[in-house]
């Protein structure tokens, strides 16, 4: 009970911490909705990989379909197609992306860590081949409220996220693709010999992962106003960094929408506390790497402790 409680109560200590260290700063109102913005893309990469994760799997490629779907997007808006159906453009080429790293998976029968790696390298590669290196600046002005717009007072990202956050918690916990999901994850020789069709559902699960993406790199794109085929670079480590802060374990069988949440959203003060404090950005790489292995080791420890108990 004390470990599902800790990242809740590290978030709230991280809050506090900063709101002391830095109060004239830190809890204005610019720089909340800052944080919740820029924490915005993570936290849905985030929500996705918590899928994938949960499943038993692992996709390193999160970043490079960010950007192909954010440059694919803008392009599609650069000449001329509405706003609307170049988010959706963006949506759909996350979902084909991750349906390949899916299919890829469950039929040539690799291991995740390998198939993704790959597809990291060719998705990268083919999205600065289809921009020749050169980033989309023609961009409707309209787009930029995707990403910088308030509705209500609120950010519109904010609205957004909770949104997707309340449909993969539905899918998680009330739908026969969850249940799956949890089986799987959890022994994938038992879930085929109870007749889960294992191939399909993890197929699902990684093309629900790269559309979450692919509309996180539509909002990237909208904040910067541009389709940036680099975009994206070392966010699969604080995709994954999230659901593994949150209580995900990468054994799979275990992890949850709100524990996602509340590691991305660490991350994100730790980030912001960080440039408002004046420390480097390369701490905050290392402090990330080392976090990670912290929370794995926790889970190791408390695994080892049920087996043995």
């Amino acid at each position: 009970m004390i470990q599902r409680l800790l990242p809740f109560l590290t978030l709230i200590v991280l809050f506090v911490g900063l709101a002391i260290a830095s109060p004239e700063h830190f809890l204005s109102k610019t720089n909340l909705s800052s944080v919740v913005r820029q924490t915005a893309v993570i936290n849905l990469m985030a929500l996705g990989m918590t899928l994938i994760i949960i499943s038993g799997g692992i996709d390193l490629s999160v970043g490079a379909i960010l950007a192909m779907a954010g440059l694919l997007g803008t392009m599609a808006m650069e000449k001329g197609y509405p706003i609307l159906l170049g988010i959706a453009i963006g949506i759909l080429t996350g979902c084909l992306c991750g349906f390949a790293n899916g299919f890829m998976t469950t039929r040539l029968k690799i291991n995740p860590f390998i198939v993704t790696l790959g597809t990291m390298g060719i998705i990268r590669g083919l999205t600065l081949i289809i921009s020749n290196g050169l980033p989309v600046h023609q961009i409707p002005p309209a787009f930029s409220y995707l990403g910088e717009g308030n509705l209500v007072g609120v950010p519109f990202v904010l609205w957004v996220l909770v949104g997707c956050a309340l449909c993969t918690h539905v899918i998680l916990e009330h739908t026969r693709l969850g249940r799956y999901t949890f089986s799987i994850g959890s022994n994938v020789d038992a879930a085929t010999y109870a007749g889960i069709h294992v191939n399909l559902y993890t197929t699902a699960v990684y093309a629900i992962g790269g559309a979450l993406t692919g509309l996180a790199g539509m909002i990237e794109a909208s904040r910067l106003m541009t389709g940036q085929p680099t975009a994206g670079q070392g966010y699969e480590l604080q995709a994954i960094a999230a659901v593994v802060i949150g209580g995900g374990s990468l054994r799979g069988g275990e992890g949850s929408v709100v524990g996602t949440l509340i590691g991305a959203f660490i991350m994100g003060l730790l980030a912001n506390g960080s440039d408002l404090l004046g420390i480097s950005p390369y701490v905050q790489q290392a402090i990330i790497g080392a976090v990670i292995i912290l929370a794995v080791s926790v889970d190791e420890l408390r695994k080892r402790k049920l087996t043995a108990g």
